[in-house]
Order: structure tokens, then sequence, then C-alpha cells
């Protein structure tokens, strides 16, 4: 949005507040406020941030001797093409930000801007929807506890939430996040709303709009949204699948143009699968990046526990999905499975990008399509497959990140070195002495 636009709807609107808002380490939406008075001199200057908030974890705890502490600052930097009314907060308007060091350059520790660089590089345009589970929660004397008692995909769950799922899909397609399908998932209050893919950054903005926007018109009807990887015991996880595809002259680089199948990979496509699962072990430390992660990336669990891909097996790390029969060219996609809504979205898909990249320049092939259960083979056939099983825990998890000389590349030294401080320290956290965790404060964080 041009900046007389903005001025505009700023007058015609009533604005009041400007919300500027980033993602640290953390993965949590962080943000400054200020008044709409300030219009020119944020766009010009920026809102001044401290640099510890890059060391700030889920706990909101500054982590101890880590790469920023409480000395220095970084400039907020609002992306005009961002900026929208925010239809759930009176008089409110919202901008998503870049880091800026003091000098005027893009900080080398900020995420966002990380993600543009690399982008700015690709010379391919990558299109991207993360397909967003959570829970509609209830306080109750012990904690939470599911909004209702509904079953998967069934009718009583969509007429229990249907009031809240209505006004949800409202608030978001006044900023602009159109609908792209919605069902009660396999838990009692459970959902699954997914909004249109988009392209680049912007596919990563809309994310960090559709996670505020849920919690914020839940809380309207007087009941709560948890984006928590395993909120309950025994009950199934919330996930953020990672639907993915890259372009080329308005051309899908990942689809076979002579292939008849369904499910028909290019060759660039297939390496680009590659590369994502030989990266995979270090790559679920930016897509499950929590300790509760781990809950959900188990056999069974529809989560994906393994490095398989297959035509719609939805227990491997990559599902190929069907596409459409009359545009088969322009809905070949990958979905990733092993991520969920901690995840910083920016940090998700440059990890994807970079891994798959790696494939496409190292030409790796990911063997043939696994069209069953990697759960139900037996050792000697995971290995036949040169299939691995994902790290079980986020400790495991961030040894295999820091060990990847791909993601240092990257994320560049400080920002990966900052992660993997900020996500130590949350394990720290959550493990007792006899290496069982806990993680009630993601229910506050997300």
């Amino acid at each position: 949005m041009d900046r007389d636009t903005i001025e505009r709807t700023i007058e015609t609107e009533n604005i009041r507040l400007l919300r500027l808002l980033f993602v640290n380490n953390s993965g949590v939406p962080r943000g400054r406020v200020l008044g709409a008075e300030d219009l020119d001199r944020v766009m010009s200057e920026g809102a001044n941030i401290t640099k510890g908030m890059q060391s700030f974890n889920a706990l909101d705890a500054l982590v101890d001797g880590g790469r920023f502490g409480p000395v220095g600052e970084v400039r907020l930097q609002p992306d005009p093409e961002t900026f929208t009314v925010t239809p759930y907060a009176d008089r409110t308007a919202t901008m998503l930000c870049d880091m800026y060091s003091l000098d005027g350059t893009p900080w080398h520790a900020d995420p966002r801007s990380r993600l543009r660089a690399f982008l700015d590089e690709l010379e391919l345009t990558p299109k991207a929807a993360f397909e967003g589970e959570y829970y509609l929660v209830r306080e109750n004397e012990e904690g939470i506890e599911p909004y209702d008692d509904s079953t998967c995909f069934a009718v009583d769950g969509m007429d229990s939430a249907h009031d809240i799922t209505l006004d949800t899909i409202d608030a978001l397609e006044a900023q602009g996040l159109g609908l792209s399908n919605y069902y009660p998932e396999y838990g009692p209050g459970q959902q699954e709303l997914v909004i249109e893919h988009d392209e680049g950054v912007t596919a990563a903005d809309n994310h960090v709009l559709y996670k505020t926007t849920v919690r914020a018109i839940a809380r309207q009807h007087g009941v709560d949204a948890t984006f928590a990887p395993q909120p309950f015991a025994g009950m199934p996880g919330s996930g953020c699948h990672v639907h993915l595809s890259l372009w080329r002259n308005n051309e899908n680089v990942m689809a076979d143009p002579g292939g008849e199948s369904r499910y028909g990979l290019s060759e660039f496509g297939r390496q680009f699968v590659a590369g994502i699962l030989d990266h995979a072990p270090a790559l679920v430390a930016l897509t499950a990046p929590t300790v509760q992660s781990y809950d959900r990336l188990r056999p069974g669990m529809w989560a994906s526990a393994f490095t398989a891909w297959g035509q719609d097996n939805r227990e491997g790390c990559i599902r190929v999905p069907s596409t459409h029969a009359e545009s088969r060219a322009a809905t070949t996609r990958l979905e990733y499975k092993p991520c969920d809504n901690t995840a910083n979205p920016y940090l998700v898909l440059l990890g994807l990008l970079a891994a798959g990249m790696d494939g496409v320049e190292r030409e790796l092939d990911p063997g043939n399509p696994l069209q069953q259960d990697p759960a139900a083979l037996s050792e000697e056939e995971l290995r036949a497959h040169s299939i691995d099983r994902l790290p079980t825990t986020l400790a495991e998890a961030l040894d295999e990140f820091e060990a990847s000389s791909l993601l240092r590349r990257a994320l560049g030294e400080s920002l990966h070195q900052s992660y993997l401080e900020v996500k130590r320290s949350e394990w720290d956290a959550s493990v007792d002495e006899n290496g069982e965790w806990a993680a009630e404060y993601l229910l506050r964080a997300f």
C-alpha cells in the first residue's frame, strides 16, 4: 500500500493506534504500539527496540549469557505493503516489520530480513500456505479443556464453533486473507482453518496475522484458542503443514510439464524433495521448535516421524498431494508435515527453501515414493529405502541444527547462533533431572 493510501485510510477509518509486529527467535508474535500521528517518523526512522529481544525465549526470559543482551538497539521498520486495518481492535491498524541496524541496513539477526535477502538471490518465486490447526478451549478448575466434544470432520463440530469460525473468517478476509478451507479436526474442539496461499515473505506475514486473529476472535467469544503442539495428553496434536511450490515466469517448476499423473513432479521437484529429506533432521529444529513439538512427531500421529516421502502419504515427512484435474501444473506442490505453529514462519520458509535448493544444486534423488506407513517397515526395510527416524526430542534436533553448515549459511552466524541459544534455553527450562519434560508456558505464549 502506498503512503498516500495509508494516510487516507488512517483518516477515513479514524485510526488511533499502529501495531508494529515482528516474530523473534521464540516464535511468538510481538511488537510495539505507537500513535497514528507518529506515522511519518516511524516510516522514515522506524521504532526503536532492544537487540535483547532476539535473545528472549518463549518463557519471556532473556537467555543468560546470550548473544544479545540489554545493550544496543535496532529499529523496527514497518513494511507499508503490509498495512491493514485491524478488524478486531477498535481504531487500530497493523504493519509487519523488518529489523534494521542504526546505520539503516537490514539487521543480520532479523528472520524476516534474512528470508527477504535469500529470496532476492533465488530467482524463483515461492508460493506457500501454512495449514494451521488449533484447539478452541475453555478454562476449568484444573486449567483448560476442549471447547466441545465434537468428532473429526463432524457436522456437530461445525455447528458448535460456527459463530466463532464465521467471525474469524470475516476478520481474516477484512485483512485480505481469503479462506481456502475449514473443518473440525480430529480432536474435540480442534479446528483447521486454512487461508489461501501467497508469495514469498507475504505468505509468512499472513500466518502471523492468521494466528493473532484466531486468538483475538476466540477471546471476543469468551473462549480461547491455543496453537500449542500437544495441549492435551492422549489427544491429537496441532500441526502447521506447509504447502510449497516454486515458480519461474508464471510456470510451476515443480510440475512435470508432460506428465499425465495427478502426482507428477518434475526433476527439479524431485531434487527439491530430496534436499528437504536430506536436511530434515536439522530442519525440524526450525519447524518443530519447542519441547512439546516432539510429543506430536511420533509414529501414528499423521505428523511425520520419518524422512519418508510419498503420494498422499500422510505419515511421510513430505506428502505430494494429488493435483486438481483441470489445473494439474498449477496445483502441483509439496506438503511438509513436521511443522507446528510454535515455529517462526520466516525461518520455516528460509530453512525449507535452502534445503530444497541444496538438493537441486547437488542433483539429489529422493528415491521412489513410499506408499505405506513407514512405521510398518522393519529396520532393514527402512535402511533399504534410506529412511531415518526424525529426532525424538528438541535437544536432538538442536544438535543436528548446530552441526548443519547449510542452515548456518542460510541463517547467517548471528541468527543461527542466537536461535540455538534461545531454543536450548527453552529445553533446559522444560526438562527435569529425570529427562521428563513439561511445557505449560506454551499455553501462555501460543
